[in-house]
């Protein structure tokens, strides 16, 4: 392109006149630019950076049923992932994920991916299909793919890190294409990970919705979108957020996902895996502060799904009878939130409700899925009279829920907070049934500053990777990290209400 000197002398040149001849083949040359221009392609501009945010979630009731066809309570917690999408020049041809929280980062070719694997006849999947199970053969062209993932790294977590990239690449080969613009996906979370709150699911959540974006498959969110619409939409990154966690747990229920997706709180049913799930949105459901607690102990969801089947396989008669039973403590539950005089502030109605999370906890550890980390949380809890406590999640460890009294006596609590902290426990105070999956389009923020005149504050790659803990992720980027914890302008939520 010539510089707007040179511009300027060519277009001074142009106006000599000389002979006809060559006005003539001016005129000519002038005529075959003009073509040239109007047939030349408009480059597309590079996409703004963006992020996209979804909850963690507890299983207030029916964990390990609902593998099973049986119903289940899942609310989603203000506890959240943050992915932030940014985009890289045409000429750059890579593709890179890095969860720093992890210490995962890899970057591949996009030229040389398995594409042709992917896009097969019978083989390539679309963004409104529902996809039930993985193609083995796809998972197959994977595998050298995710061969060089963290080879430094100890075995153990080295399998962490090429479920993550496995479940990232099958999303990334299934809704994207080889002419997909290189990028780098950068994910930070507040949600503790591999204690049975979510993490995983909100992942999923969030790389699902971000490549559904690229796509430009999904409308909205805004103030006016119709609930019809915003349902759509909801489902669709639903769905693709289940494929992702295929990837990683092989088996999961699906409820993870959905409550990270919807937010609020939801019974979940699955009967038939080949069909999409029953999803009831409770959007009565009370917001009850919590205490959540993190034992510590790393757990398996594959490996305790596994122990009930085992289990099960068994004694099938008395294990479903067990199944059964929690099913029926869930649907109880969902009659007593239901109840005109039910009232999250009045000490009755936490007492019913508590009551009922003491059974299922009962009932999860005659499943053999509890852990004496999650059973010394109750002694300190329930056998103080502080409130009630169960496990969440698929348990063997992870993470434990206590719905508190209202009127324990404060040096109690205090005292409560230092023994946990005395035995190596981790305490969040947590509110259920905010919003689920969220989008900050274009990756800018208002928080009631100064800078909000000039168009708010610009999130960078650098400052989100360098933002120090879940402080300073919240602080940096939080949906309420803005003044005294309200919700951030910017960021934009679908809400699906009734």
């Amino acid at each position: 392109m010539s510089n707007g000197t040179n511009g300027f002398h060519e277009a001074v040149d142009g106006l000599h006149i000389t002979n006809g001849d060559t006005a003539e083949r001016s005129s000519s040359e002038d005529e075959r630019n003009k073509k040239k221009k109007m047939n030349r392609k408009n480059s597309s501009p590079m996409m703004p950076a963006f992020m996209v945010s979804a909850p963690g979630k507890v299983i207030v009731f029916g964990e390990h049923a609902v593998v099973y066809g049986k119903a289940a309570i899942a609310a989603s917690i203000n506890l959240r992932s943050y992915l932030l999408v940014t985009h890289l020049s045409k000429s750059k041809r890579t593709v890179t994920m890095q969860f720093p929280d992890i210490d995962l980062v890899h970057t591949w070719n996009i030229d040389d991916l398995p594409w042709n694997e992917f896009q097969k006849p019978g083989k390539k999947k679309y963004y409104y299909d529902l996809v039930t199970e993985l193609d083995e053969e796809l998972l197959d062209a994977m595998d050298p793919h995710l061969a060089s993932i963290s080879p430094g790294m100890p075995e153990a977590q080295r399998k962490i890190h090429k479920n993550s990239a496995r479940s990232f690449l099958y999303l990334f080969l299934s809704l994207g294409s080889k002419k997909s613009p290189g990028c780098i996906y950068t994910l930070r979370s507040t949600i503790p990970i591999g204690a049975g709150v979510g993490s995983s699911a909100s992942i999923a959540v969030c790389l699902a919705a971000a490549m559904l974006l690229q796509i430009r498959t999904l409308s909205g969110p805004h103030p006016d979108q119709p609930p019809d619409e915003a349902r759509t939409q909801v489902e669709r990154i639903n769905k693709w957020a289940f494929v992702a966690e295929m990837c990683i747990h092989g088996n999961p229920s699906g409820v993870d996902n959905t409550v990270s997706t919807h937010g609020k709180a939801v019974v979940y049913q699955r009967l038939d895996y080949n069909k999409p799930p029953s999803v009831t949105p409770l959007w009565d459901f009370p917001e009850l502060p919590l205490l959540l607690v993190d034992t510590k102990v790393p757990k398996s969801t594959a490996a305790e799904v596994a122990k009930v089947k085992e289990l099960r396989d068994a004694h099938g008669d008395l294990v479903g009878s067990i199944l059964d039973g929690i099913d029926k403590i869930t649907r109880s539950a969902e009659s007593l939130i239901d109840e005109e005089y039910f009232d999250s502030d009045e000490p009755e109605s936490l007492r019913r409700m508590g009551q009922l999370m003491n059974i299922n906890h009962g009932l999860l550890s005659a499943l053999g899925v509890s852990h004496p980390r999650l059973e010394r949380v109750r002694e300190l809890v329930d056998h103080e009279g502080l409130g009630w406590t169960k496990l969440t999640g698929a348990g063997g460890g992870g993470c434990s829920i206590s719905l508190m009294r209202p009127d324990a006596p404060r040096e109690k609590i205090l005292k409560l907070e230092r023994q946990l902290e005395k035995e190596g426990y981790k305490k969040f105070r947590t509110t259920l049934g905010g919003d689920g999956v969220g989008v900050l389009w274009p990756a800018v923020l208002k928080n009631g500053l100064d800078e909000d005149e000039e168009g708010g504050m610009e999130i960078d790659l650098e400052k989100f990777l360098n933002a120090p803990g879940n402080d300073g992720v919240e602080k940096l980027v939080g949906v309420s990290g803005g003044l005294d914890g309200a919700e951030r302008e910017g960021w934009k939520f679908w809400r699906v209400e009734s």
